[in-house]
């Protein structure tokens, strides 16, 4: 089992294949085994490295996971890089993974190859509705991650049950809630807006929503990544949240390409 010790603790990941590196980040609940479905296409060209965060799927709890933050999850991923000594890297974000995705590229331009980000957090306009949102999911009335997964995967696959299944069982054990809340919380705060960070971005960036996404809904934030990101190619693909589990051989009829295009990229 690859674990590997940052400053939060040690973080489980998985590898496959040969090639230049790719960086699957997962959601918040999730874990790296949500991109099941694509990793062994990826793994033909790429040496695929799947990350859990502290305290997701076999990575253990950090010290204090009740008041975890997404610029601690930031900080993860650049000593993760650095540990491992990877040349610059395809970063895939889900979600909570795409906004530390985008603050990455922003903040530490030559570790980032390019970037996809699927359903990322962080372009939301927050209002009443919104943050009124991220505090209940950051308290004890959020919804149960069982209920959660119900309510953001749209299509029933092999992998969105096992999603389903964690979700229920693994996910829903009161420190992993604790963790889960706390980035909540963390997602209601002004510093978690990465539309400023999203402007200084450079790398080739590829935009997936969607169309069925309740959480991250492809006409609001969908829009307005793409407009935070005007050099980026934006697709809406079927299904909901998790789009590389839900439909993944639409999903990679839309990756593959974009990364067979970056041997051109300078």
């Amino acid at each position: 089992m690859p674990l590997v010790t940052l400053s939060m603790g040690a973080v489980h990941y998985t590898a496959c294949g040969d090639g230049p590196p790719i960086l699957l980040l997962h959601a918040n609940p999730g874990d790296g085994r949500d991109f099941e479905a694509v990793i062994p296409a990826l793994a033909r060209d790429f040496r695929v490295l799947a990350l859990d965060w502290p305290g997701f799927g076999q990575s253990p709890l950090p010290p204090h996971p009740d008041t975890v933050t997404v610029s601690q999850l930031t900080d993860v991923v650049r000593e993760f890089l650095a540990a491992l000594a990877l040349p610059p890297a395809v970063i895939v974000g889900h979600s909570v993974g795409g906004n530390v995705a985008v603050r990455l590229a922003s903040a530490l331009p030559a570790a980032v190859r390019a970037l996809v980000l699927v359903s990322p957090g962080g372009f939301t306009p927050h209002g009443l509705v919104t943050r009124a949102f991220c505090r209940a999911q950051g308290s004890q009335f959020s919804l149960s991650p069982r209920l959660f997964a119900a309510l953001y995967l749209r299509r029933h696959t092999p992998v969105t049950t096992a999603m389903r299944d964690r979700a229920a069982g693994e996910q829903a054990i009161p420190e992993r809630v604790a963790l889960s809340r706390a980035l909540w919380r963390s997602f209601g705060r002004p510093e978690s807006d990465v539309r400023s960070a999203a402007r200084n971005v450079r790398a080739p960036t590829l935009l997936l929503f969607g169309r069925q996404d309740l959480v991250i809904p492809a006409r609001r934030d969908g829009r307005e990544a793409a407009r935070c990101l005007p050099a980026a190619r934006f697709t809406v693909l079927p299904g909901g949240h998790a789009p590389f589990a839900e439909v993944p051989e639409r999903f990679l009829s839309e990756l593959q390409p974009f990364l067979s295009a970056l041997d051109g990229t300078p």
